[in-house]
């Protein structure tokens, strides 16, 4: 074929143009001859949502299992990873989605409802965790009962382990209970998926402050310690005041929101702070009655570690925010701020510029500390101010047998960080208790939206979930953001690209001119009659995933 005539077909109309495209042989060596110099295998790469998640779930098979109505298959798939689906899909910041590849197609599929979905179905069937198949005889205690204490929990449970968390709460969840609003977060299913941990023999003991950590250790004759205990202690900043009465701490409100207190906050609240929590706190004030409630921070938006998302929410539900403000003194009914500017550091000082704002009460939200005081005295630990030093590999504490995760290390301080750290230390000390080396297991490569073929995919926008109106939302507590139904989660599964996996579209299958491919039944793939394979790279070139490579013959 002529290069003019190459040429001519490329520039046909996308509906007739072949998806394989001939060869210029003007300027290159055809796909194949006398001798096969490259052969195609199949190939398992790694999706860039499960590479993202924190708590190592693989997105997308129980994506494929949801897509194919094997819902608690599906179920059970995510929580090898992950015991607790319904409170993630809600307030997961879903960095999976974040890495999707589907967003540079049309939107990122929306795992965090379809996780939801499978979390919430779990609940409402009564579906329950496999119990252990052997019990190892050892006892590990857990300090703390919020995300990465259960997880931890949970994981060892289902290792043969005997559990004992001891928390200081009266009830257990941490921060999904006592940090998160409810109208992000229902108690209910806090309490159900908590419910499912303890059935499978942890025990929780609750009320339970824990002073002196080896004693604990030596009197419940525990062989390991995992500290999960979380940042329940809020940042100290000195504001001169003359009612420091009408000043509280984000995290005592929030705590007491959560455990029925009804607090006399006025119409007018700031808050001091410009991260979740202070986000989570302003709405919270919305909801008590606040009519004006602002958000005082001395950075701009670009700087806020809040998440974005939050920052949206607020604002719709009447939040304001003033930038670039500092807190200079509280008088009774009012506040005086002093304007910021940043230098060419992007550091902000004053400018000796002032105002007044209302505010009958100020919620102080600068960040939180974890309560690690009660290890100080241990010989041998130790810290990076409020939080443990550990081995990041392992979890370790410099002292043998004591593990740390979640708030109490350096990391963020999310949910799903939290679970995380559970389940890794989970694996870390099962390792140490039975003198295991740590399995070194080698990622397959991330798959890039460059590396797909999309062809297969057409354009199919994400399922949207209901919302309350801003206007209902601050009324009451009741949860804002509503679940998927069935046909939609479904619908949502579908439009995963399963990329680097094969999903048995038959693509290779159809398009091999030598019919050199093999079917092998569902669920089980295809494999290569290398007698018939000339090399020709079709299969390659048709497969939507990448989940064959072309490699030299050997």
């Amino acid at each position: 074929m002529h290069t003019d005539e190459v040429e001519e077909q490329q520039s046909m109309t996308p509906e007739h143009r072949d998806i394989t495209l001939l060869p210029d042989l003007a300027r290159a060596a055809g796909r194949v001859g006398p001798v096969r110099t490259r052969m195609p295998i199949y190939v398992d790469l790694l999706p860039p949502c499960n590479n993202a998640c924190p708590t190592g779930e693989n997105c997308q098979e129980w994506l494929r299992l949801v897509k194919a109505n094997e819902q608690e298959t599906a179920w059970r798939q995510l929580v090898r990873d992950n015991p607790f689906p319904a409170i993630h899909g809600r307030v997961c910041y879903h960095p999976c989605e974040s890495a999707c590849n589907r967003k540079d197609l049309d939107q990122a599929v929306s795992i965090h409802s379809v996780e939801r979905y499978l979390g919430d179905l779990a609940i409402e069937k009564g579906w329950q965790f496999s119990t252990p198949r052997v019990a190892t005889g050892r006892r590990v205690l857990i300090i703390g009962a919020g995300p990465a204490g259960l997880a931890a929990a949970y994981h060892l449970a289902r290792l043969g382990h005997q559990v004992e968390v001891h928390d200081a709460g009266e009830l257990a969840g941490g921060m999904m209970r006592y940090g998160i609003p409810e109208y992000r977060l229902p108690r209910t299913v806090v309490d159900a998926e908590i419910a499912r941990i303890e059935s499978l023999g942890v025990k929780i003991v609750l009320n339970h402050p824990v002073k002196d950590l080896m004693a604990e250790q030596r009197e419940g004759r525990f062989d390991a310690v995992f500290v999960a205990v979380g940042a329940h202690l809020s940042r100290r900043v000195d504001i001169p005041s003359t009612d420091a009465s009408h000043m509280v701490n984000a995290v005592d409100f929030l705590r007491g929101v959560a455990s029925g207190e009804k607090p006399v906050i006025g119409r007018r609240v700031a808050v001091y702070g410009a991260g979740n929590t202070a986000m989570d706190a302003a709405r919270t004030a919305r909801r008590l009655g606040a009519e004006d409630a602002v958000i005082i921070y001395r950075r701009t938006e670009a700087q806020m570690p809040a998440h974005k998302e939050e920052l949206e929410e607020a604002e719709r539900e009447g939040v304001k925010v003033h930038w670039l403000r500092t807190i200079n003194q509280m008088h009774e009914g009012d506040i005086e701020v002093e304007i910021m500017e940043l230098d060419a550091d992007g550091k902000p000082h004053g400018t000796g510029r002032y105002e007044k704002l209302a505010a009958d009460t100020v919620i102080m939200a600068l960040g939180q500390v974890a309560d690690t005081g009660f290890l100080h005295d241990i010989p041998g630990m130790k810290f990076n101010d409020d939080v443990v030093r550990v081995n990041p590999k392992t979890l370790m504490t410099d002292v043998p047998g004591i593990f740390a995760g979640g708030d109490a290390v350096p990391s963020d301080r999310t949910v799903t960080v939290g679970v995380g750290h559970g389940k890794r230390a989970a694996k870390q000390i099962d390792n140490w208790l039975s003198a295991q080396r740590p399995d070194k297991r080698v990622k397959h490569p991330v798959v890039s939206f460059d590396d797909l073929h999309l062809w297969y995919f057409g354009d199919h926008p994400r399922e949207v979930q209901t919302e309350l109106d801003p206007d209902e939302r601050v009324v009451d507590f009741d949860e804002v953001v509503k679940g998927l139904t069935a046909d939609e989660a479904v619908f949502e599964a579908t439009r995963c690209l399963s990329c680097g996996n094969c999903f048995e579209c038959d693509g290779c299958y159809g398009s091999c001119p030598e019919d050199a491919i093999i079917k092998l039944g569902k669920g089980h793939r295809y494999r290569f009659d290398y007698e018939k394979c000339t090399g020709c790279g079709t299969c390659f070139e048709q497969c939507p995933v990448h989940a064959i490579e072309m490699i030299p013959e050997k």
